[in-house]
């Protein structure tokens, strides 16, 4: 038996429980790893509290990201062996695994070795971030002096999504709701803050840029406010959609598109992952990246597995500048 957290009902954090389980042996294609740590995403939370596009069956496990070492080899499992550390990606339908536990069951599709040299909470706050963020390289291609929007910069997300843009000779612009996190954000490697609640984006961004305005925006909220994005665009500029955190409908800002010629499209990490190659050359990329000091996961705080409840509060609470991790 071990100790695994799953929810009987959608709501907030205390839905969390905390109960033991008997995972039994890895089936075909499967390993069974011992977690060391788990990366929490916002996505996560919303799949907890019903509001994901994946409705629970319940009872549910939780969890898709994180680190742990392999104990166990399912039939057909190649390229690993007992004892490798590794990474969990989360490229699986939430619920149909769960890694928020002591040991985990996990297909080996979704493991990759874990990096030299990071810590467990690194190495659990890879692959979910940096993955989502590239869109901005793969996708838009981002160079030297473009500008780059990147609302909610303080998460985990937001901090990848700068550290990408500074090492591809772009200028991060980091918008946040007040002030309070500016400090931080700079800290950080943006080149700009922008409190969105305290000043006028679009006026600010055209006065960083000349007049130009941002190549692209990179934006998990969505709602209303797009329509301020996209009046801080280039031409031809490109709106990331990544998510939906306002609870509200995104309109389509239809005549800056149309005047300027922008492009407004939704992303999901797995995009890249659906596609072999694209997999591949975005692993290259960022594990080049960590080799060479341009990306460094950055852990806001970490919280002891008997405290997840507590660290499901902090993560929902926007108090953190980075990744929130609980360790095993």
């Amino acid at each position: 038996m071990v100790k695994v957290v799953r929810f009987h009902e959608t709501g907030g954090p205390d839905a969390l429980r905390f109960e033991d389980m008997d995972i039994g042996s890895p089936g075909p294609s499967e390993v069974r790893i011992k977690v060391e740590a788990v990366g929490l995403n916002r996505a996560e939370a919303m799949y907890r509290a019903g509001n994901y596009p994946v409705r629970p069956q319940l009872p549910s496990l939780i969890g898709y990201e994180g680190v742990g070492t392999i104990l166990a080899l399912g039939r057909d499992v190649q390229g690993f062996a007992l004892g490798d550390r590794v990474c969990v990606l989360p490229m699986i339908s939430q619920g149909e695994y769960g890694i928020w536990a002591e040991e985990a069951i996990v297909p080996a599709r979704i493991l990759l070795p874990a990096p030299p040299g990071l810590t467990p909470a690194e190495a659990a706050s890879i692959w979910m971030q940096y993955m989502t963020a590239f869109a901005l390289i793969e996708v838009a291609d981002i160079g030297i002096g473009d500008g780059v929007i990147i609302r909610a910069a303080s998460s985990s997300v937001g901090i990848a999504a700068i550290q990408l843009a500074n090492w591809a000779g772009a200028i991060p612009i980091a918008a946040t709701r007040t002030s309070a996190k500016a400090d931080a954000l700079l800290e950080q490697g943006a080149a700009h803050v922008i409190a969105t609640e305290e000043e006028d984006l679009a006026e600010r961004v055209m006065a960083i840029t000349g007049g130009t305005g941002a190549r692209a925006a990179f934006d998990p909220v969505g709602g209303p406010y797009v329509e301020t994005l996209a009046a801080a665009l280039a031409p031809r500029g490109i709106l990331f959609i990544y998510g939906g955190l306002s609870g509200q409908p995104t309109p389509y800002p239809h005549w800056q598109c149309a005047f300027k010629g922008l492009s407004m499209r939704g992303w999901v990490a797995s995009e890249i992952w659906n596609h072999p190659h694209r997999y591949k050359n975005a692993q290259d990329k960022i594990l080049a990246g960590l080799a060479g000091g341009h990306l460094k996961p950055v852990i806001a705080k970490i919280f002891p597995f008997d405290s997840i409840v507590e660290a499901n509060r902090y993560l929902e609470s926007n108090q953190q500048v980075g990744k929130v991790v609980v360790t095993m």
